[in-house]
């Protein structure tokens, strides 16, 4: 079925009296008045569009109020979407038992005939998507309430910003969403008429024991041309907080016609000698360290998920998209995570998802402190130990990607610039992932050029649970962005290649690894060692500290690393560690290089030439130090070539 709109916008700007007659039927009174506030004909024909096609008991118009605000999450409670904790302000979410990561199956683009982003890409013709998302979403709210929500991705009143509006069935949604995003509605009243706004459709569908029930028409449709994210029979927060990943999908498509970058990356202070803070963006796949890594303690987070870049006086320049947190929870505890774990058990608003509630209203989650409860309520509802699913399978007492939600307002470390409207200026770019065998701890690429290519756009990683599909499968994920890309990968590349040209001074690119093992499989990194990977690149990225050139970066010398360990960590760093961490692993690296330039060459249509030139040189220089010292090289032996 098509969509019914009533009219069209006359040149003028001004909506067709059909539509005003329906807003203020279907709104009532004071609904209607919040909405006309905003004289925007575009966003009023949307809203009346989708009201009269969903068909909503009631529809509830947030501002920026306390008091609306407030309202929003009662509802939650009402609702019964989310439950009350012992602890104050926390409360509980569970989606159902197999909505529980993002579905990136039937998460799809809506093209038009004639356009092909790749087989990389998961598209569907825009005529027949939309034809089967109207479908589905017709009269799918007309037992339960609409939430119409506005919110700013980034600073307000800012270049870097985008407005957009939220349409949501779930309380819950729109709870996250508060949580997670800054307030945008004076912001639309401040814009007026422009079009230059996101939109986001969200139906959870038919419930049972509070959960989407219809999964199997779980659906997220993305219509690049009109800047609109559909979503429907789904809960989980990954599919429907529309501003996350899927506003990523269009602020990546709008980007790459602007000439900026959307990127998949935590924004964090690295704070160095005499009180300076240098600022670093990081990129990794999900449940690969970003959100811990960004929280680290003694620096300052500005955001863990996503940031928008942009060059401003010859500068990189960033800022975080949201104001929250919806992150990982599995493995934080208070000794990794003592910044987190406070918050976490502290009164404040915080929603927990899929974990298991005990029988005194407390959470426990996999990796948390202490014994494991026997018995509570999860994501599978009355839990046991050893309970098993209807495909034989034991239920864990926590889902392994269960999250928490929370405003950073409630951490202590976060940088003071989190809402500069000018950004702040970046000094150093980091890719990670897991990879068991091949990347060392940390390593800073040649050049621009030689990060984008060998790091970035080379970036593999194991797979995790935030993704539904098979597990610790070597996956590549340029950028850790590959699931959210709207444009090619080759035309993703050259847009980062684009932009660093356009810096006056390109910053430092860098590597690290947090996973690699030994040949027992035991990880040769202690999870608080990142601490001192970073404190080497906020040296490397000021030019103090020297580093040994190897045929695929710059790593670390010894004899800084062993200062580092023992001024940050109090651990003596030994030899014996530098060499097991640092060796170079020729065969690994080739095999790797092998794998991606496979990758190019078959799947990547329009791949920038200089990537097959960049790795082929890499690939030479591998092959000539296997000559010389054999296929596994001590850091040592490269310092002494160096």
């Amino acid at each position: 079925m098509e969509i019914r709109s009533f009219g069209k916008i006359s040149k003028s700007g001004k909506v067709p009296p059909k539509t005003m007659s329906i807003l203020k039927t279907r709104l009532g009174k004071e609904d209607y008045q919040k909405l006309i506030k905003i004289n925007n004909p575009k966003l009023h024909q949307f809203i009346a569009d989708y009201v009269e096609l969903c068909n909503p008991d009631g529809v509830f118009i947030c501002t920026d109020s306390p008091e609306d605000i407030r309202h929003i999450r009662e509802e939650a409670i009402r609702t019964g979407e989310e439950r009350r904790l012992a602890t104050d302000s926390h409360t509980v979410h569970f989606d159902g038992y197999y909505d529980q990561a993002r579905d990136e199956k039937n998460t799809k683009f809506l093209l038009p005939k004639g356009v092909d982003l790749g087989s990389n890409i998961n598209a569907i013709d825009k005529e027949e998507g939309l034809k089967e998302i109207h479908s589905l979403l017709k009269n799918i709210m007309q037992w339960r309430k609409l939430y119409i929500c506005f919110f700013c991705l980034g600073p307000t009143n800012s270049k870097f910003s985008l407005p957009c509006v939220q349409l949501t069935d779930s309380s819950y949604v729109a709870h996250s969403s508060d949580l997670l995003y800054r307030l945008g509605y004076e912001e639309f009243k401040r814009l007026g008429g422009s079009q230059a706004f996101f939109k986001f459709l969200h139906a959870e569908g038919e419930l049972e024991r509070g959960a989407s029930k219809n999964i199997d028409k779980r659906r997220i449709y993305i219509d690049l041309d009109e800047d609109t994210v559909y979503s429907v029979n789904t809960q989980y927060g990954g599919n429907t907080i529309g501003h996350k990943k899927l506003a990523m999908r269009l602020a990546i498509h709008r980007a790459s016609k602007e000439c900026w970058l959307t990127e998949h990356m935590f924004l964090m202070g690295i704070h160095g000698p005499g009180g300076r803070v240098s600022y670093f963006t990081g990129a990794f796949p999900s449940l690969c360290g970003k959100t811990s890594t960004s929280m680290l303690k003694g620096e300052t987070i500005v955001g863990d998920d996503i940031v928008y870049l942009r060059i401003k006086g010859g500068k990189m320049c960033a800022v975080n998209v949201e104001k929250g947190i919806f992150g990982v929870i599995q493995g934080i505890n208070s000794k990794d995570d003592s910044i987190l774990w406070k918050v976490l058990h502290s009164p404040g608003e915080i929603i927990f998802s899929n974990v298991l509630v005990t029988e005194d209203k407390d959470v426990y989650w996999v990796g948390k402190d202490g014994e494991v409860p026997k018995k509570g309520i999860n994501h599978s509802r009355e839990w046991i130990f050893g309970k098993k699913d209807t495909e034989g399978k034991e239920i864990p007492h926590s889902h392994p990607n269960a999250r928490f939600t929370l405003d950073m307002k409630l951490l202590g470390n976060v940088d003071p610039e989190l809402n500069n409207p000018q950004g702040v200026v970046v000094s150093g770019i980091i890719y990670g992932g897991r990879d068991p065998d091949t990347w060392v701890p940390v390593e800073e690429s040649f050049d621009w050029v030689h990060g984008v290519i060998t790091k970035g756009a080379s970036l593999e990683s194991e797979t995790t649970a935030a993704a539904l599909g098979k597990k610790k499968v070597r996956k590549f994920n340029p950028m850790a962005n590959l699931p959210f890309l709207s444009i090619t990968i080759g035309e993703y590349i050259e847009n980062h290649l684009n932009f660093g040209r356009a810096l006056k001074n390109p910053l430092p690119i860098f590597s690290v690894n947090y996973f690699l093992k030994d040949s027992n499989g035991e990880f040769m990194n202690d999870v608080r060692d990142k601490a001192v990977w970073l404190k080497w690149m906020e040296l490397r990225a000021r030019n103090e500290v020297e580093a040994v050139k190897t045929p695929t970066g710059f790593i670390p010398r010894f004899q800084d690393l062993k200062r580092l360990f023992k001024e940050l960590l109090g651990k003596d760093y030994s030899k014996e560690d530098y060499v097991k961490q640092f060796t170079l692993r020729i065969p690994e690296n080739l095999s790797k290089i092998e794998r991606i330039m496979r990758i190019y060459e078959a799947e990547v249509p329009n791949t920038p030439k200089v990537l097959f030139e960049v790795l082929g040189e890499q690939k030479r220089r591998l092959q000539e130090a296997a000559k010389k010292y054999g296929s596994y090289v001590s850091p040592f032996k490269l310092a002494e070539a160096d």
